[in-house]
């Protein structure tokens, strides 16, 4: 990989792009970034600010997701592709063919395209998700912990969209993939990504969740639902390694440990001290399979993964792309920290 070619990274203005597009610039890297339009006031300040910081190195593109050829022109040149791009909602989608399986699936096959037409490229690291390995908690009963081996076979579009979405999304890629000889692809697999963010504007379903602990839906107790997290610098920097690192291939569990809802509740609790929006026990799993459409959950998703216990082996991601992952608890408090210097909760 030539150091001194561009790398393209796709949904640039994104909460993991955005960390991904720093650390490129501040390694020396030239970037361009794609965005749904580069003349937008709103949402943009950071990279604006960091393409003044780092004068003649980064650059904004326009590029939509189901829009064919729209990468293509970015693309020229670059030996490294990034593809970050695919929406993150969670909670009550009104369609999830049109919200999220076809802007992750149809947006992975218009890049791809676009790599198979442009000799330059070398690389494509895709940003995938631990939900592409586990559709649901109980999946993982009669297993120590998940690997990259293991694929998520249970979701569909009426039964968790959003891993639905990545798992189409990332089978699609290696099937792309595998059809040539010229690019290789690498793929990140990153649980609930939290940590500061570069701007306020994203609508990730990550701010949703943490929101949850400001909102007194848990105070009367938490669900007792484990999940995988990792620190949103450590994902961007697992990319890079990705990108960068000649030996790197196949999938890689980008993930720090798993905490419970109570354990985010007790991390915050020890940092900011008591609120009662921050949860002091779990609730029972019949009272969250009552609560569940009310919450914005079903019933299905309360009874598959409410109370099961959840693991991911990260020891290919330690050894191979040398990432040190940062302890959840930091993550959570400085994620919520965030919230409160942006004026998102009371301090």
């Amino acid at each position: 990989m030539d150091p001194a070619a561009p790398v393209l990274v796709t949904g640039g203005s994104g909460y993991v792009a955005s960390w991904l597009v720093r650390y490129l610039l501040e390694d020396g890297h030239t970037v361009r970034a794609t965005v749904r339009d580069p003349q937008k006031k709103k949402g943009l300040e950071h990279l604006h600010a960091l393409a003044e910081a780092h004068p003649g190195r980064l650059t904004l593109h326009r590029a939509e997701l189901l829009e064919p050829g729209s990468y293509t022109e970015a693309m020229a040149g670059c030996e490294l592709v990034m593809h970050t791009a695919s929406p993150f909602l969670i909670g009550k989608v009104r369609d999830p063919q049109k919200q999220l399986v076809s802007p992750a699936l149809e947006g992975t096959r218009n890049v791809l395209t676009s790599v198979n037409e442009t000799e330059s490229v070398k690389r494509v690291v895709l940003t995938s998700s631990v939900v592409a390995i586990c559709g649901d908690n109980i999946d993982m009963v009669g297993k120590d912990q998940f690997t990259e081996d293991d694929w998520n076979t249970t979701s569909s579009l009426d039964h968790q969209p959003y891993p639905y979405s990545k798992t189409v999304a990332e089978r699609e890629a290696w099937d792309i993939a595998g059809a040539q000889d010229r690019w290789d692809l690498v793929t990140i697999h990153p649980g609930l990504v939290l940590g500061p963010s570069l701007t306020t504007a994203s609508k990730s379903g990550t701010f949703r969740t943490m929101g949850s602990f400001t909102d007194f839906s848990q105070a009367a107790g938490a669900p007792p639902l484990e999940m995988g997290v990792v620190d949103v610098r450590d994902v961007a920097r697992a990319h890079i390694a990705a990108g960068f690192t000649p030996a790197a291939h196949g999938r890689y569990i980008t993930n720090s440990e798993t905490m419970s809802m109570l354990d985010i509740g007790k991390a915050l609790r020890a940092k900011f001290g008591y609120r009662p929006s921050f949860p002091l026990m779990e609730a029972p799993k019949a009272a969250i399979w009552l609560a569940a459409p009310v919450a914005g959950l079903t019933r299905e998703f309360v009874k598959l993964n409410v109370g099961y216990p959840l693991r991911f082996d990260n020891s290919r991601t330690v050894a191979e792309l040398g990432i040190t992952f940062r302890p959840g608890a930091e993550s959570v408090t400085e994620h919520f920290q965030q919230m409160i210097d942006d004026g998102l909760v009371r301090g």
